[in-house]
């Protein structure tokens, strides 16, 4: 038993021995280690402090440069914790870390699916600018104005003071009409006028109002063409050019040129008639009226 006892404090003595050669052998590695993480700790605050005000002034989008800002940083911190962990020969536990964070990745990117399909779509309209904060779009039925855009909603006012918080995935994929980027629009007014009336004349005081617009786009020439023979007024189709994104109250420009064409037709006498419409009665209905009067 007793030599039993002092083999063990042998092997345990020479075990101690030979973890403490290896620890002083150790030690500058795990210097040059620490040395080499704290200067890359270094490189990616000084980073994040002078190369993300540049990036700040590049990049528009606030939340973008921020998390592009907060991305690189972490990845010089990676680089330096990996190239760390390799001068201690822990290639093995690098590696558990690569494979870990790719498993981990994954499993997020499916578990979250629609919110990552969420934020990088609000970084590809970030980098693409198909809008920007003030325009006005419409994409399906929601129309109004872009009051704000993060990287996960855009937000829309409508005309009618609603805010809608509409996902990036549903801004980027579907069909998106941006107003403001449009220098001009075309204003359409449909007309009708009597058949006892002189069309040329029509035409020539329609003209003359549109052409008097304020806001329209002067290069371009006022159009009036007579569309069909309605029920009770042959119907035309006016159209002017204006400056939409400079004023764009589009119902302010289709206000004022009805008010004008009106105001000109009763000027010169031309008639708007009103629809007709005739009543077919049955002749029993007629005549027990006829009676009972």
């Amino acid at each position: 038993m007793i030599i039993d006892l002092k083999s063990a404090t042998n092997l345990l003595e020479e075990k101690l021995i030979e973890w403490y050669e290896l620890s002083i052998k150790f030690i500058p590695n795990v210097l040059v280690a620490v040395i080499v993480f704290i200067l890359f700790l270094l490189i990616a605050k000084l980073f994040k402090k002078y190369i993300g005000r540049y990036l700040s002034t590049v990049i528009k989008t606030e939340a973008l440069s921020k998390l592009l800002i907060t991305f690189l940083y972490f990845i010089i911190l990676g680089v330096g914790l990996f190239i760390s962990l390799g001068i201690l020969n822990l290639d093995k536990t690098v590696t558990s870390l690569l494979a870990g964070a790719g498993v981990i990745g994954l499993a997020l990117g499916f578990a979250f699916q629609e919110i990552v399909s969420n934020f990088v779509s609000g970084i590809l309209i970030a980098i693409r600018g198909p809008y920007r904060i003030g325009d006005t779009v419409k994409v399906d039925d929601f129309i109004g104005d872009v009051i704000g855009i993060n990287l996960r909603v855009t937000r829309i006012m409508s005309f009618d003071g609603i805010e809608y918080l509409i996902p990036n995935k549903y801004m980027f994929t579907k069909p998106l009409l941006n107003y403001t980027t449009t220098p001009m629009r075309r204003l359409d007014i449909s007309i009708g006028v009597s058949y006892s009336e002189d069309l040329d004349f029509v035409e020539k005081i329609t003209m003359d109002v549109l052409a008097k617009i304020e806001g329209r786009v002067e290069q371009r020439d006022v159009e009036v063409y007579f569309d069909e023979f309605g029920d009770s007024s042959i119907n035309l189709s006016a159209r002017v050019w204006i400056n939409y994104p400079e004023d764009n109250n589009y119902l302010k420009f289709r206000h004022q040129a009805i008010k004008k064409i009106k105001k000109a037709f009763d000027e010169n006498n031309i008639t708007i008639p009103f629809p007709i419409r005739t009543l077919d009665l049955p002749s029993e209905f007629i005549k027990d009226h006829h009676d009972n009067s």
